[in-house]
Formats: structure tokens, C-alpha cells, sequence
């Protein structure tokens, strides 16, 4: 029978993160009393408290890290102080799943497993490869200690959700976890968020053309060379009837505009931070084509990228670089460039933008893909599956 779940996020707020809302309502849906601590956001999710359909949501104030590893210890031990400080007036729960990054959130698992919860690890990132991608520093220390917290998580956990069938690997080998404690839940979009409405063309600025990138922007995430792609394809193919919307935020972003500004894009190239769904919905149904430029690394190789399947579901055509889980996501909904290539990916755009039946072809079946074989309904089934695994254990 259901009980008590306890899902604890770091990150991000709930209910912005989108696949921990999508897990906490089928959860919900399934029988389950629902509580989720998370840090507060700073434009939404701002109460420190919220019972929003059903869910009972616990936030606490979070400052992200700047400076390097000291802010990150300061950050992380913020999170665990009141992390663990919510999870006692929650009070006794039945699962704690915890969602990393960072791999430390362990720590409470552990307190609550003492008092018989089954601990569930929703790895929602490779925090080594991460690590590796976005800091450039090698195998050292730090790596080490990271390499250190991971192996603490798997051997504590009772049950591992992957995100994906190469994540699922890395918890069965470098975990050491059995097959059967291992199950695959893939981020999927919500459809109800991503329904095309008439396409706008006077977000083109002009141009036939409009080329959209949507998420994140840090460090690891490729916008840069997205940037640089589009520069080429303004000098080296003779391209300007294009305009591009970049939609999203991250601790690169002011990086990006600085840069879009030195390789003289500034006039083509739009940058919006986060803006409500129905301006997003707005700018990829007016969009003929979507950018994935994620570079070749230990994370990006491995790992699902969210703005892949909302692509998908806005029925668009998607331009990547070649990485083994793009192409499991995307399929024929995308077309790849030679990794981190950024002259192939912009003859890819012109390509693209030069064959609208092409197109049309590469966006029915993104669609289809999502709405079948990568839908949540499918993904929702293994969630629950997970959940009567660990209380069974």
C-alpha cells in the first residue's frame, strides 16, 4: 500500500523542476502522501511553505555558489542544515528519494533510513562527469572527493532511478548495484505545457528565418558554441536571413551575451532569460529550427537533455552535435554534426533551413517519439515499479 514519500531536491524549485513535479503528482496520483523539500526560487516558488494540488512543498532560502569550492561548501551546507531541519518536522516517511546533484544529499537519507525509510537515488546528473565538464581541472582532489560521495550514495541507496540506459550502466558497474535495483525513468516533457499556437513572424525581426535555443546556460551546456556556430554561418556560408532567440538563464548567461556581443551578433541574436510558458510556447512555434549545441564531454555524451524532448514535442527540427543519447532521444528528429564541430553545425542549419519539407518530416516524428516510446505515462510506470521495489525490499 502507499504511504509517506519525502523527495528531496537541491537545485532547484519545486514546482520549476519539472521532472520532480511530474514524479511527485504520479506519485500523488498512485496513493501517496507527497512532501518535497527544495531550496526557494527567486522569481516563483518564494513561500516557505505550499500545499499546491496535494503535494506538500518545504523550502528553505539558498544562496548559490560564486568563488569557486568555498562557495560551493558554504552553499551545500546551508542546503543539509535545512534539509535535514525540514525533514524532522516532516516527521517519520515511508521513502526519502533523493535527487542529486550535489551527492550529498545521502546524508539525510541516511538519518531517515535509521528510522525505516527505504532510500531511493533519483540520479539526475553524473556528479564525476560533471564535475570533469565543467570545471577543467582534471582528476584531482576535488574529483576524487566527488568520486567518493557518489560511491557513498549507491551504497546506501535501495533502489537507483536512472534517467537513462547508460546512466543505468554506470549505477550497475561503477555502483556495483544489482539489475533489479536499478530502474529507468527518462525525463519526459509535459505535454500539456508544449502545444503549439499560430507562429508569430514578427519574432523573426524581419527575417525569414528563426533559430531558438531553450535551457540552460552554464559552462557545460554549449552556448558558446552555438554562438560561434551562428557566427559561421553568417561569415563562412554567407547566411543572414536568420534570427535567433536564445530563451533561458544559468550562471553563463551574462558570458554569453558579453560573447555574442564580441563576434558581432548582438543585432541577430536575442537573448531572453526565463520567460513565462506561453512566451516560450510563442517563440518555438514560431521557430524553423532548434539548436541542441551541447559539446562532446563525459556528462553530455551520457546524458538526456530536457530541451531535446521539448523540441520534440513543439514538433521542431533539432540541430546536434553527434552524442550517444542525443541520438537515443532525438532519432531522425535531429540531424548531427561531427562532435563539437561548429562549422558542420552551421551548414547543418543552412541545410535545414533550405528544406522545409525536411523539416516538417523531422518534426512529425519528434512528436511521435514523445508522444510514444518517450512519453511520461511510459516513464511513470517504472517510477511507481521503483517505489513497490523498495518498500518490498
Amino acid at each position: 500500500m502507499p504511504g509517506k514519500a519525502l523527495i528531496l531536491v537541491e537545485n532547484l524549485s519545486v514546482p520549476f523542476d519539472r521532472r520532480v513535479w511530474q514524479e511527485s503528482t504520479t506519485l500523488r496520483d498512485a496513493g501517496w502522501e507527497v512532501h518535497v523539500i527544495c531550496p526557494q526560487g527567486t522569481k516563483r516558488d518564494t513561500e516557505a511553505e505550499a500545499l499546491v494540488d496535494g503535494v506538500h512543498i518545504h523550502r528553505y532560502p539558498l544562496k548559490a555558489a560564486t568563488g569557486g569550492p568555498a562557495g560551493y561548501l558554504q552553499e551545500y551546507g546551508s542546503a543539509l542544515w535545512h534539509t535535514l531541519r525540514l525533514a524532522r518536522k516532516v516527521g517519520p516517511v515511508d521513502v526519502v528519494h533523493a535527487c542529486n546533484p550535489p551527492d550529498l544529499l545521502y546524508l539525510v537519507a541516511k538519518v531517515l533510513k535509521r528510522r525505516g525509510a527505504r532510500f531511493v537515488f533519483d540520479q539526475h546528473d553524473l556528479c564525476p562527469e560533471l564535475y570533469l565538464s565543467r570545471f577543467d581541472r582534471g582528476q584531482d582532489l576535488l574529483y576524487r572527493g566527488v568520486c567518493a560521495l557518489e560511491r557513498a550514495t549507491y551504497r546506501a541507496a535501495d533502489v537507483v532511478i536512472s534517467t537513462n540506459e547508460s546512466y543505468k550502466q554506470v549505477a550497475r558497474i561503477r555502483g556495483g548495484k544489482k539489475p533489479e535495483d536499478v530502474f529507468v525513468v527518462r525525463s519526459a516533457p509535459v505535454v500539456e505545457r508544449f502545444k503549439e499556437v499560430p507562429a508569430e513572424p514578427e519574432l523573426k525581426k524581419g527575417k525569414p528565418y528563426l533559430l531558438a535555443y531553450l535551457g540552460v546556460m552554464g559552462p557545460q551546456d554549449g552556448v558558446d558554441y552555438a554562438l560561434r556556430a551562428l557566427a559561421k554561418l553568417r561569415d563562412e556560408i554567407g547566411r543572414t536571413d536568420w534570427h535567433a532567440v536564445f530563451v533561458g538563464s544559468g550562471d553563463a548567461f551574462d558570458d554569453m551575451v558579453a560573447l555574442s556581443a564580441k563576434l558581432g551578433l548582438a543585432n541577430q541574436v536575442e537573448f531572453t532569460g526565463r520567460i513565462p510558458d506561453e512566451d516560450l510556447v510563442r517563440y518555438l512555434s514560431t521557430a524553423d529550427v532548434c539548436l541542441s549545441p551541447d559539446p562532446l564531454n563525459p556528462l553530455n555524451d551520457v546524458s538526456t537533455m530536457n530541451k531535446v524532448m521539448e523540441y520534440m514535442a513543439m514538433s521542431k527540427p533539432i540541430v546536434s552535435f553527434e552524442l550517444r543519447e542525443a541520438r537515443v532521444s532525438a532519432g531522425d528528429a535531429a540531424v548531427y554534426a561531427p562532435a563539437n564541430d561548429e562549422s558542420a553545425f552551421a551548414k547543418l542549419v543552412s541545410q535545414l533551413l533550405d528544406d522545409p519539407e525536411e523539416r516538417v518530416r523531422m518534426g512529425k516524428l519528434g512528436q511521435a517519439r514523445v508522444a510514444g516510446a518517450l512519453s511520461w505515462e511510459n516513464s511513470a510506470k517504472n517510477l511507481l515499479a521503483a517505489y513497490e521495489h523498495a518498500v518490498k525490499s
